[in-house]
């Protein structure tokens, strides 16, 4: 008997008979109507007290813009695309992202705060300590609202990976099952973070490990890359002409009363050596199928009449270069002490704490099958995963982009994600010392700002951050030669009479007021011309009655 069913069901007609009596009385009426759909609501599932952030409060009344800081843009890659790198608070970033990317973005990397209670999760401007009676629903609070946006935000075939460890993962695992839905779960990494044991814990438990969980946003179009098939262990030492190859156990998996068909004397044509089946497995094809493996040359036979026959597996023929992916992480991708030494190389000093390895970060990505695609991060920290972008890019050839997010608490953005980003890419830190090569790339970087929603010139004051959200969702910079952008006729004429004085437009973005002329369609015939979006803030402008 569903216990709770039948409680529930006494205070629904409970609830009922109250109506009755108050069928007359609207605020009674009401409240009765919000009880009955508390008590309908979800029986399965993740349920806690939500909370509101100052964050989110501030958005009823400011608007969220980007402003750019040009001073701190980076240009070292001409025929590239720009990265991003946003500064501020990571709700209202992501609020501004789904404007421009909304189903554009194939794999997501967050490393969010893992609420220890030791000052590393902050809401509404306080430290979350474990005396906090709210201690879990603020962190799911400030969670919820971030994922709900970031799957908006996937692509049909995206991919989301976030790190956790133990103290928040099973609840992040119950949000992300509601969120993205709990068929889309793809698998949970275990990543061994210490190299060496930690005998400091009172109990002489040595938590050695994270967690990196994984959804997609459709796991029917959602596909691992696996990992790579290694060719040393093919070779050829008989030089047959099908290629390199490996010798394979032909043992199969069931008993003579389970596969009767399995259970044969093999023997070999040459010797007349008789191989009888192992009682508990049998061989793994049937009878038919092994002389026809045998008549192409395919089996191998062993030198001792003790030994066990086997199959030659060539390369060329394998399904697949790629294997599976197991969720327990090899050591290729590092431990903690690994992602210190990779910052630390970068500053000359200690500049962040636990960040995460470049090689975690390059795996995760790579095993996304598109090489050009967008990668986001909208919990930044020290900006490892824009140091794996750039670095997997000159591995594989891709052309893989990063946005990444980050508030700039004690300075952090301005400080050392930033610096880190343009140390990688310029091969320079900002000693002037020489730290690699470089590689080469584009980076812009914006702050979140604000316009408040009574100002009397509102759309006006939007316009004014049009060109930040135009550079951003195409990757661009509107820097009135290769890129040029048009918001009113008396532009539009301009541009049309010095035409050619612009040999090199590769595109010009134009508002949906401006009409062009017959002439002036001719005169930009041959160039790309992309109407800007309403989208960008025409829903804000709705909101406050004042559409452009």
């Amino acid at each position: 008997m569903n216990l709770s069913q039948k409680k529930r069901q006494r205070m629904l007609d409970l609830l009922a008979r109250i109506r009755d009596e108050h069928k007359n009385d609207e605020g009674m009426l009401i409240a009765i109507n919000e009880i009955e759909s508390e008590l309908n609501a979800k029986k399965y599932g993740l349920v806690w007290e939500e909370h509101e952030e100052a964050v989110d409060v501030k958005m009823r009344t400011h608007i969220p813009v980007f402003t750019e800081d040009p001073d701190r843009e980076i240009a070292s890659a001409p025929d590239d695309n720009y990265n991003f790198l946003l500064e501020g608070d990571n709700l209202h970033s992501l609020y501004l992202l789904e404007k421009t990317h909304k189903g554009r973005i194939d794999v997501i990397y967050i490393d969010p705060p893992y609420n220890t209670g030791t000052n590393d999760f902050i809401y509404n401007d306080k430290y979350i300590g474990r005396e906090d009676s709210f201690f879990h629903s603020k962190w799911l609070s400030f969670m919820s609202a971030r994922l709900k946006i970031s799957r908006r935000l996937l692509s049909d075939a995206g991919i989301i990976f976030i790190s956790i460890n133990d103290i928040e993962c099973p609840n992040l695992r119950l949000l992300c099952d509601s969120i993205f839905g709990e068929q889309n779960f793809i698998g949970q990494f275990i990543w061994k973070n210490r190299k060496a044991l930690d005998s400091r814990n009172k109990t002489r438990f040595s938590n050695n490990h994270e967690y990196i969980i994984a959804y997609a946003k459709s796991i029917d179009k959602a596909v691992l890359q696996g990992k790579e098939v290694s060719k040393e262990k093919y070779s050829n030492p008989d030089n047959d002409p099908r290629g390199e190859w490996l010798s394979c156990s032909i043992l199969g998996l069931a008993n003579s009363q389970q596969r009767p068909n399995l259970h044969y004397d093999l023997i070999d044509p040459k010797t007349g050596i008789v191989y009888p089946p192992n009682p508990n497995t049998g061989w793994r094809y049937s009878k038919e199928t092994i002389e026809q493996k045998m008549a192409e040359g395919r089996i191998l036979f062993p030198d001792k009449p003790s030994g066990r026959p086997r199959e030659k597996k060539f390369y060329n023929e394998i399904r697949s270069q790629y294997t599976g992916v197991s969720s327990v992480l090899s050591e290729d991708v590092g431990y903690t002490e690994d992602s210190s030494k990779d910052i630390n190389a970068i500053f000359n000093k200690r500049a962040f704490d636990f960040p995460k390895p470049v090689a975690l970060i390059s795996f995760l990505v790579s095993q996304i099958q598109n090489k050009d695609t967008t990668v986001l991060d909208f919990f930044a920290g020290s900006g490892t995963t824009a140091q794996a972008v750039l670095e997997l890019n000159r591995q594989d050839g891709g052309h893989r982009k990063f946005i990444l997010c980050t508030n700039n608490e004690n300075n952090i953005c301005s400080e050392v994600t930033y610096p880190r980003v343009k140390t990688v890419i310029t091969g320079k830190r900002d000693d002037g010392s020489i730290y690699s090569d470089g590689i080469p790339a584009n980076l812009k970087y914006y702050r979140t700002d604000f316009v408040a929603r009574d100002e009397e010139y509102l759309s006006d004051a939007l316009l004014e951050h049009i060109k930040e959200m135009i550079e951003l969702e195409n990757a661009v910079k509107i820097d009135g030669s290769d890129y040029i952008m048009i918001l009113d006729e008396e532009e539009a004429d301009e541009l049309a009479q010095n035409w050619n004085k612009y040999p090199n437009v590769k595109a010009i973005y134009v508002s949906s007021d401006v009409l062009f002329t017959t002439e002036q369609t001719k005169i930009f015939a041959d160039t790309e011309v992309y109407i800007i979006p309403d989208y960008y803030f025409e829903f804000d402008l709705r909101q406050e009655e004042k559409v452009w």
